[in-house]
């Protein structure tokens, strides 16, 4: 039973390398056709296996950086330290987390305002106060 997981492990990788392939290949084309030069299928091989390794280096160090914390479930944080020299990567990566934060919020505000109008309770002009405890818990 051990080996047919193994044997799944195998084809899994095999068909993520795959795509990492594919996409790698499409990125290329799209850079050719904009920039007007060539990618040997040796050179976009290159950039995929290479990405595929770092992708494999990140899933590491984010597992690391979790555990570390005494974690099992990787967060936003964690994906922030690893970005952590690339500064333009940092400031997005930032970004978009402060968004998805936001918008969490205010789904959370609508769904507050919404049983509560369901109960009769609150008026739709008072304020919903997130807690510091319900704030960290959606980064």
């Amino acid at each position: 039973m051990e080996a047919a997981g193994g044997e799944e492990r195998v084809l899994l990788t095999q068909r993520l390398k795959a795509a990492v392939h594919y996409t790698v290949g499409c990125l290329c084309q799209d850079v050719a056709e904009n920039k007007e030069v060539q990618f040997s299928k040796q050179t976009i091989a290159a950039i995929a296996e290479i990405t595929f390794r770092q992708c494999e280096n990140f899933a590491k160090d984010l597992e690391m950086f979790a555990r570390h914390a005494k974690r099992s479930t990787v967060t936003t944080e964690d994906v922030k330290l690893l970005a952590r020299r690339s500064n333009s990567l940092l400031k997005y990566i930032t970004q978009k987390s402060d968004e998805l934060i936001s918008s969490n919020m205010e789904q959370k505000e609508k769904k507050k305002k919404k049983s509560s109008a369901a109960k009769g309770g609150r008026t739709s002009g008072e304020q919903v106060i997130v807690t510091e405890s319900e704030d960290s818990n959606m980064a």
